[in-house]
């Protein structure tokens, strides 16, 4: 029964995650944190800073976690196979009806309203990510600002800023 509860919570986060990357993050939560409780809080915020070091899809890596942490390796895999199943079959489905209807003025203002969800939605679990008392000190406060300003405005690569980032707090009282 597990493993059928693993794989529905993640075939809907597979399937409402729209936009990519920590838009998946609130759905990950209120699935495996507040409504199944096979995380908790504390833990899902612990992983987040785990699975940002390795490479790949956040949903994989806590489908896996997940999945792993409550029914061993084939937790694992029925967890990832909800969480990429969904999308897979949406696609194929929607792209072929997109690419005949994306003029239509309702359909771009519906993408339009999506991303600002999806924006809002990161803004807010940046802010859980984080202890905001770090934003009104000085170092904090530049590090946010010179990484916003690198990564939008050169070509560094992501990873070395936050490699970068890294060795330098290393090495700074924090």
């Amino acid at each position: 029964m597990v493993l059928v509860k693993l794989f529905l919570a993640f075939l809907r986060i597979g399937l409402f995650a729209i936009g990519g990357a920590y838009s998946f993050l609130p759905l990950i939560e209120k699935e495996i944190v507040q409504k199944y409780g096979w995380l908790t809080e504390r833990e899902f915020l612990d992983i987040l800073g785990v699975v940002k070091v390795f490479p790949g899809a956040i949903s994989v890596k806590y489908a896996t976690y997940t999945g792993y942490k409550i029914a061993g390796v084939l937790g694992a895999i029925v967890a990832n196979l909800g969480n990429t199943l969904g999308p897979a079959i949406l696609i194929i489905f929607v792209f072929s009806l997109y690419t005949k209807y994306k003029n239509l003025p309702s359909v771009k203002g519906a993408s339009n309203m999506i991303q600002l969800a999806v924006f809002a939605m990161i803004i807010a679990v940046a802010f859980q990510l984080i202890n905001v008392n770090q934003l009104i000190h000085l170092k904090g406060l530049l590090i946010v600002v010179v990484c916003f300003i690198l990564f939008m405005y050169t070509k560094i690569h992501p990873a070395a800023i936050i490699i970068a980032v890294g060795f330098i707090g290393a090495f700074l009282k924090t």
